[in-house]
């Protein structure tokens, strides 16, 4: 059996008005994610902004090196670059790690390319300033495939052009956020076709899967494809080898 565990970014992004929980409950869900994670020795959990400085402390004094990201310009991604700065800035003050943010795929469509690039740069550059990782959601389900290959490609052309050679590892593109509302039941996750697309365009920056990922053999799958990371909500039942039905 291969250690899907090393891959996992354990996920729980609801906020409080999705899930019906209180502020306190949210923050147990997250506590629990991140125990499991502790145990299990899943590398990263993916909470809300909110929580980062909560659950920084609670593996501080555990001395466990699970890894904390977190979420910006969630889940649209059409705030503006300088908004997605400040979120970005908080949540690296309260401990981050790692931050998944969403790109303004919107102004993609529109052809508004300038402003797509101008937020990666800046975001991107943040990052990489107080050494950490930067992963961009492009959300593939909102996208055709010549569009996921070339907006893949856009990133990854441009982190080539702005980063060296050795930052580029910590530039990840990432399929989706799970909350891309799909119609006639079309997949609002990672799948294995438009994974395959971005592998073919990323150039040298690693790709995360998120979403879709149901079986072990799924997250298999997408390993010997070449992900490096799997983003779930289910991440105990797929290292314990269980399908499960939850949508990311």
């Amino acid at each position: 059996m291969m250690n899907i565990a090393q891959y996992l970014d354990s996920t729980y992004l609801k906020t409080p008005a999705q899930s019906g929980l209180s502020e306190q409950e949210t923050l147990q869900k997250d506590i629990d994610l991140t125990q499991e994670a502790i145990d299990h020795g899943i590398f990263a959990v993916m909470i809300r902004p909110d929580y980062v400085s909560d659950i920084k402390n609670y593996i501080k004094e555990r001395n466990s090196q699970v890894v904390v990201g977190t979420v910006i310009g969630f889940h649209e991604g059409t705030y503006s670059a300088e908004e997605k700065l400040v979120e970005a800035t908080k949540a690296i003050a309260d401990g981050a790690d790692e931050l998944d943010f969403v790109i303004n795929y919107n102004a993609y469509l529109k052809g508004d390319i300038e402003t797509v690039k101008e937020e990666f740069v800046k975001c991107t550059w943040l990052c990489l300033q107080h050494h950490k990782i930067a992963k961009w959601i492009i959300e593939i389900a909102a996208l055709e495939d010549g569009q996921i290959a070339d907006l893949t490609k856009k990133i990854s052309n441009w982190a080539e052009e702005k980063f060296s050679e050795e930052e580029l590892s910590k530039i990840f593109v990432k399929s989706s956020t799970g909350f891309f509302e799909t119609k006639d039941g079309k997949p609002n996750g990672a799948t294995f076709e438009g994974i395959k697309i971005m592998l073919e365009n990323a150039g040298k920056l690693p790709v995360k899967a998120a979403g879709g990922v149901r079986t072990p053999e799924d997250a298999e799958k997408m390993i010997s494809l070449g992900v490096k990371r799997i983003g779930t909500s289910s991440a105990l039942a797929l290292i314990e080898n269980q399908s499960t039905t939850e949508e990311y």
